[in-house]
């Protein structure tokens, strides 16, 4: 008899487990959604720098979960008197000072928790107004259609930043502000996309069949159409994440986003303009930091379009 604890038995039920998830013919609707989301992940994970993406933003979340516990020391305090503009690599200060006598590594940990937040906070709001938009236009058609994609033209006629910017001059400065300004310039892309995948749908047979039971346009827009498009938009707006973490480091950079003395990147940088020449360090270590994070999202984003969208990869 085949000891359940010995190597040999460990493969066995790996095995089974691999053939239970990859069964052409699924029991269930669970079984079938985790076989599909076994096969995106066997093809996420071959996909090295996909991974590389992941484990940066992984990376992040966990320094803005634990910032509090990891930062050495305030990031709103310092010491102007004995540690102003100290370089990196000074004693208790890695990545050195600013001006303010303020640790920087410490205003980079706290200041990805806000980060973290816009991008998160962009995402729950421009995402789901972009996808119920666009899917209401591409299944309406006619009126419904040209108004709602006449809207959306207006707004993508103004580069992002510069509308980001009247909304905030509107709104005023501060970070709240500077979140639903972006959320406003991000939702015509993703309403741009819902309409395409709709419209690709609406009048297959499987739409159809749905209408024959008696559904509702509410229902098969809300039902039907919209699950079809989350995994485009999904990858969507993970490559956007970058250009909203850049839209939101812009607006903190000319003083419309954060506030002082929050650490927020942005911020940090057009604090540091100042000294770009001889204390290069107080611009360049959130600029890094900027960079990293931007170029884990793409990373990441390029992998979930290459394992959603098999038929894109190489594109």
């Amino acid at each position: 008899m085949t000891d359940p604890s010995s190597p040999a038995s460990s493969t066995t039920s790996n095995e089974s487990w691999r053939e239970w998830l990859l069964t052409a013919e699924p029991h269930s609707r669970n079984q079938a959604r985790l076989g599909r989301a076994y096969v995106t992940w066997r093809r996420f994970s071959e996909n090295r720098l996909a991974v590389a993406g992941l484990l940066i933003i992984l990376a992040l979340v966990l320094v803005a979960v634990f910032a509090d516990l990891l930062a050495p020391r305030s990031a709103t305090i310092g010491d102007l008197a004995g540690a102003r503009l100290l370089p990196p690599g000074s004693p208790g200060f890695l990545l050195g000072t600013d001006d303010q006598g303020r640790d920087i590594l410490s205003r980079l940990l706290i200041g990805s928790r806000i980060t973290l937040a816009v991008v998160a906070l962009v995402a729950i709001i421009a995402a789901p107004v972009g996808l119920l938009i666009g899917t209401v236009s591409g299944f309406a058609g006619g009126y419904v259609d040209a108004v709602l994609m006449r809207i959306t033209d207006i707004f993508l006629a103004f580069p992002k930043l510069i509308l980001a910017l009247a909304f905030v001059a509107a709104l005023g400065p501060g970070i709240e502000n500077a979140v639903i300004a972006i959320a406003l310039t991000s939702w015509p892309p993703y309403a741009r996309l819902a309409r395409a995948e709709t419209l690709g749908v609406r009048n297959s047979d499987y739409i159809a069949a749905v209408r024959l039971m008696g559904a509702s346009p509410t229902r098969i827009v809300l039902r039907h159409i919209m699950p079809m498009c989350l995994s485009s938009l999904i990858v969507r707006v993970t490559l956007d994440m970058a250009g909203i973490i850049l839209t939101a480091a812009g607006l903190g950079f000319l003083g419309l986003g954060a506030q002082p003395p929050l650490p927020e990147w942005g911020t940090m940088i057009a604090s540091g303009r100042r000294f770009i020449l001889d204390q290069w360090w107080v611009a360049t270590m959130p600029g890094i930091a900027i960079l990293i994070v931007s170029l884990g999202f793409n990373l990441l984003g390029d992998g979930l379009r290459d394992a959603l969208d098999p038929r894109g990869a190489g594109r």
